[in-house]
């Protein structure tokens, strides 16, 4: 698949010690998106794995490496990579895992639902038609959960929240005010996703399989699930009340007729 359609596309690739992922899923990418550019955003892998990147950019001129100065976490290495790419003229801005648990052949999926109009698709597990494989039971039923516990905190429709497969617009990224976003694992996603839904814009799900992987070692921890819980309450908290406040200020009458009913 060409990525004319969608303008120029650029994959982030965050990696920590992913020396034996990372040239197989560059190649991966490269071959279910040709046009599409390679993004690794390497966080100092003490595995090597930003010079196997560095090498992978000399042989490809599709493929770049950011190296940052140290294990900062997935968030950071996002948003570092959505800026490097708003500065060098890229219209599609693509998250993706270096580990293969995102299938780049499902990559042309997401990217043509940006074609068709959207400002940010989801790759979602939990739609009609997605689904995990090999992941303990444990696993999926937190992720369940807490995708459930973000729709209902939250109020939004998407079933897939914290997923970290997707594409965003370089128009929707601008929109969302990242300079001030601090969070990080499933956090970041939430985040990003829920900024996207109360700025007005179009966010679609398509459906993808999500493959836990064969090599190396996750990064996912308590601290990061605890985070996301923390802050999606604290997030919801504040939506209800703005809409409790939104509420007063359109009907102040009622409130005055309340107190006064009261007094008597």
């Amino acid at each position: 698949m060409s990525a004319a359609g969608t303008g120029r596309v650029l994959v982030v690739v965050p990696t920590y010690n992913e020396k034996e992922n990372l040239p197989r899923i560059v190649a991966r990418v490269r071959a279910a998106v040709p046009d599409a550019h390679v993004l690794v955003a390497d966080d100092s892998s003490p595995d090597g794995t930003g010079r196997i990147a560095d090498d992978l950019a000399a042989a490809d001129d599709h493929v770049h490496v950011l190296h940052r100065p140290g294990k900062a976490g997935l968030g950071a290495a996002y948003l570092d990579g959505f800026g490097w790419g708003v500065r060098n003229g890229f219209d599609v801005l693509v998250e993706m895992d270096a580990d293969g648990s995102h299938l780049p052949e499902q990559l042309p999926d997401l990217l043509a639902r940006i074609d068709a109009g959207a400002d940010l698709v989801l790759g979602s597990r939990y739609v009609p038609g997605g689904s995990v494989v090999n992941w303990p039971r444990h696993r999926e039923v937190l992720s369940r959960g807490g995708n459930t516990y973000v729709r209902l905190a939250l109020g939004i429709p998407l079933r897939d929240a914290t997923g970290g497969y997707r594409a965003f617009r370089r128009t929707a990224l601008e929109a969302l005010g990242l300079a001030d976003v601090a969070s990080q694992g499933y956090c970041f996603q939430v985040d990003l996703a829920w900024r996207a839904v109360r700025a007005g814009l179009r966010v679609e799900e398509v459906p993808i399989t999500f493959v836990e992987r064969e090599t190396g070692t996750s990064k996912m921890s308590r601290s990061i699930v605890a985070e996301a819980l923390w802050r999606t309450t604290q997030w919801g908290a504040r939506h209800r009340l703005e809409q409790l406040a939104a509420v007063v200020r359109r009907h102040p009458a009622r409130s005055d007729a309340g107190h006064q009913g009261s007094a008597g």
